[in-house]
């Protein structure tokens, strides 16, 4: 069987996701690509049409690795079981924090995973613009949070953290609110800048609870 013969359309892709993890998506190309598959980057166009239609499946493949609840799921737990999913996709593949969102048409699984988003919201009883502004809200925030996560100066683990603000060391004289932010967060020899997120995330939605429950009582 030729090189040709072994190729899919999901080896393509899962290609184009290695090459992505390793040199971004400015490293993307059909050769890239076809290199990566240790064939001629003209193979490829027999199974995605052109460098766009690649960008496009690289954006399909990547919603897809997004848990999505069913749709009968309470809204609260879904959107933290997505949320926590989706700030695992993109740290795992930086690339696609900007991918997702930003093509041209977007895909039919897009289009699916944010009708089933919204679905849960309205099943719960939200309007359409508290739905809007919840969803946009924990968007924001998995999105902001995965970008600063996976473009730290150090590698965030146990230890971490301390030995970064030892190496800056602010001076209390100049930084007062600096220093004592940093001396009491790194008290405990346990935190970790990724230990936010799940903080963070409740108090959005508890903040977003609370509008739910006052537009009840309207």
């Amino acid at each position: 069987m030729s090189r040709r013969g072994t190729l899919t359309r999901e080896r393509v892709i899962a290609a184009a996701a290695a090459v992505a993890d390793r040199s971004g998506l400015a490293g993307v190309s059909m050769r890239s690509v076809g290199g990566e598959l240790g064939v001629e980057g003209m193979s490829l166009y027999h199974h995605v049409s052109s460098k766009d239609a690649l960008l496009d499946a690289l954006a399909e493949w990547a919603i897809a690795k997004i848990d999505l609840p069913p749709p009968d799921a309470p809204w609260r737990e879904a959107m933290e079981t997505r949320a926590r999913s989706a700030r695992a996709v993109f740290v795992a593949h930086p690339w696609s924090i900007a991918m997702i969102e930003s093509r041209p048409a977007p895909s039919a699984a897009l289009l699916t995973h944010h009708d089933r988003v919204l679905g849960w919201l309205f099943a719960a009883g939200f309007t359409a613009p508290l739905a809007t502004l919840a969803f946009s809200t924990v968007d924001a925030f998995v999105y902001g949070f995965a970008l600063s996560e996976t473009n730290l100066p150090f590698l965030p683990s146990p230890g971490a953290e301390a030995e970064f603000a030892a190496t800056v060391s602010p001076d209390p004289g100049a930084y007062p609110n600096l220093s004592r932010s940093l001396t009491e967060l790194l008290s405990s020899g346990d935190y970790t800048y990724p230990s936010e997120f799940d903080n963070g995330l409740t108090l959005i939605l508890d903040a977003i609870q609370a509008q739910l429950d006052a537009t009840r009582d309207a």
